[in-house]
């Protein structure tokens, strides 16, 4: 319970991070869908909030980093957005169709966190998304109900995506949050037990709990070049350990992502090779550190333009957005080991 509690109360925070104002309010209006079916059809290109046959946010690089990128269309990326439905008064699943709700997720989660792996062909469903209050309601059954109708919804997305997109080209998994929350369940059932597991490059899956005992034949990725593999870490700051943290048994998997490894080896800010927060176009080199403690990740306090008045100790929201540029190069360091051991 403590730990939901902790979930929502960090993400309230998250436009901090992701956005200096609640600007997708503005394009409200372009959002327009040409059916009215409840359902998402992965077939109409309005369901996917990134998908490489339409102009979409996950397109943008921060500027400092346009004359570097490149562009691989021979690997793709299923990316899952994280909760943005929050509605207290809503229903348990977020209507697919509801253009609030997919303006936040396009100009917050697909901007910020997806563009982290664009250079390669991103594939981002709209789903039926969990309402945040699934992760701490008292009425258990309900929440994991409608966290079950969400990943139906991924789950037919990434069916849609490998019988018309992929084309036998090598995944990468990617997630935060809720994401991450389908993207276990989604490693679970198409990549753990059967071949794909051959296609798939690595899973970068921050912001939830990854047991050690939940996969049968995933492993963590145990270096920067490992593939066939799974990534994952919470970040906390320096001394800080959530009551549901100290709750849990303590065999959990982590990745530090400034050094890709799973060692508590202290990975100073001088690794850090960027972090892409409130203003999209800046790149803030040496914004955090990290170190693996327990089953968290510990950094001290972010430092960035504005950060004398961040107090927060769970820096949940900033997963991804701490090690943006680390990310980012990871990927390439994967995708090149990935290619090389399978003659492409």
């Amino acid at each position: 319970m403590e730990q939901r509690r902790i979930y929502i109360f960090c993400f309230v925070t998250l436009l901090f991070i992701c956005s200096c104002s609640p600007a997708y309010k503005k394009y409200i209006s372009g959002y327009h869908f040409n059916s009215n079916n409840p359902v998402p059809d992965y077939s109409n290109l309005d369901y996917w909030a990134a998908n490489p046959f339409k102009k979409n946010l996950s397109d943008s690089i921060p500027e400092p980093l346009r004359a570097t990128s490149i562009k691989d269309t021979g690997v793709d990326v299923f990316f899952i957005h994280p909760t943005t439905y929050i509605d207290k008064e809503g229903r348990w699943n977020a209507s697919i169709n509801d253009s609030v709700i997919n303006a936040k997720t396009d100009y917050t989660t697909i901007l910020y966190q997806a563009s982290a792996f664009n250079e390669y062909r991103i594939f981002a469903p709209r789903y039926r998304q969990a309402n945040l209050l699934a992760y701490y309601t008292k009425d258990t059954v309900a929440g994991r109900e409608a966290l079950w109708n969400a990943y139906k919804d991924v789950r037919e997305a990434f069916l849609y995506y490998l019988e018309h997109y992929n084309n036998g080209r090598p995944i990468i998994i990617a997630s935060h949050s809720q994401g991450s929350t389908h993207a276990i369940r989604l490693l679970k059932e198409f990549f753990d037990d059967n071949n794909k597991k051959s296609k798939l490059v690595a899973a970068y899956i921050p912001g939830m709990i990854i047991q050690k005992n939940y996969f049968n034949h995933l492993s963590p990725c145990k270096d920067s070049s490992a593939t066939g593999c799974f990534i994952g870490w919470r970040t906390f700051k320096v001394g800080y350990e959530p009551d549901f943290v100290q709750k849990e048994s303590g065999d959990c998997f982590v990745t530090n992502p400034l050094t890709w490894t799973s060692t508590d080896e202290y990975a100073g800010k001088n690794l850090n090779k960027g972090g892409v927060l409130t203003t999209f176009n800046k790149v803030i080199p040496e914004v955090a550190d990290a170190q693996i403690h327990d089953d968290v990740l510990w950094a001290h306090k972010p430092h960035f333009p504005g950060s004398f008045l961040f107090r927060r100790k769970n820096y949940h929201i900033g997963d991804i957005n701490l090690y943006y540029v680390n990310i980012r190069e990871n990927l390439r360091t994967r995708v090149k080991a990935f290619k090389a051991v399978n003659g492409q």
